[in-house]
């Protein structure tokens, strides 16, 4: 009994020992390794891809589970999603063909009351799209170069426009380039319609983001969110032509949104509608 307890006694003072040199060892063993690794680079090199190579392949199986794992984990959310996005997708389409019955029916009645009123269409606009090459505008002037000019058929006055709204309009035409006057110049004015009431006023810019609106009537009701498009009175552009929303209604003073933002602005397009309005002919030159 008592050898049995000498002999494991003796075994921890080894152990002991053995944990007090193993540090010594390590860091004797990093410094030879690295001056080893200073004095054969390439050896040390050699020893490292080798040593690569034979733990890559231990690595890959233990990874093997975990991915396995992650990828179970992965199609399950997939398939969780998919489901979410189905019952999604499945009300949108509903909800879009109980739109489309609309559409048809008020497309069926539109075409009957033209026919019964001897209605005659407007005209459709013929276009002309350039790319936006100077913003010639500042602090005192928003105005924009656009590549394209007499020689492709612009004329002064012709709306612009982007996929999302009203830009402006043809300010100064040249035979390669011409200048579009932005809704936000001080310069601009554009009859427009506000919300559902449809009430007219006059769009002016005031050199900032955000142009006024002017002569409102007092009760007109205007609330922020309210869509603002072009009313085509004066003939200078075609009614409904989207410009913006209504941003704000502080203390009488109505301010618009325009859809367009003028510093990312790439490509405008000239549109003509044959309306040349207030415009003379001897502006038109």
């Amino acid at each position: 009994m008592k050898q049995s307890i000498m002999a494991m006694n003796r075994l921890g003072a080894l152990k002991g020992v053995m944990q007090r040199f193993a540090v010594v060892a390590l860091v004797v063993a990093a410094f030879a390794l690295m001056l080893l690794g200073k004095a054969d680079t390439v050896a040390v090199e050699r020893l490292r891809t080798t040593v690569a190579d034979a733990v890559a392949p231990v690595l890959d199986v233990i990874s093997r589970p975990a991915e396995s794992v992650a990828d179970g984990v992965e199609y399950v959310q997939g398939l969780m999603h998919l489901h979410d996005e189905n019952a999604r997708l499945t009300a949108e389409n509903a909800r879009l063909l109980r739109w489309q019955m609309v559409a048809r029916q008020l497309e069926a009645e539109n075409d009957a009351l033209k026919a019964l009123l001897n209605y005659a269409p407007a005209p459709q606009a013929s276009y002309i799209t350039g790319r936006v090459v100077a913003d010639t505008g500042g602090a005192f002037a928003h105005s924009l170069l656009m590549l394209a000019g007499r020689s492709d058929g612009l004329r002064k006055g012709q709306a612009v426009m982007t996929g999302e709204g009203l830009v402006g309009r043809v300010a100064e035409v040249g035979a390669r380039a011409s200048r579009v006057l932005l809704l936000t110049d001080i310069n601009s004015r554009i009859p427009v319609m506000v919300g559902e009431g449809r009430q007219r006023a006059i769009l002016a810019g005031e050199n900032t983001d955000r142009p006024r609106l002017i002569y409102l009537p007092a009760n007109a009701g205007v609330a922020p969110g309210d869509l603002v498009t072009t009313s085509g009175v004066a003939g200078a552009f075609p009614m409904g032509l989207p410009v913006g929303v209504v941003a704000s209604v502080e203390d009488g003073v109505v301010r618009v949104a325009p859809y367009v933002q003028r510093d990312r602005l790439e490509m405008v397009r000239a549109l003509d509608y044959g309306l040349d309005g207030i415009l003379t002919g001897a502006a038109l030159d």
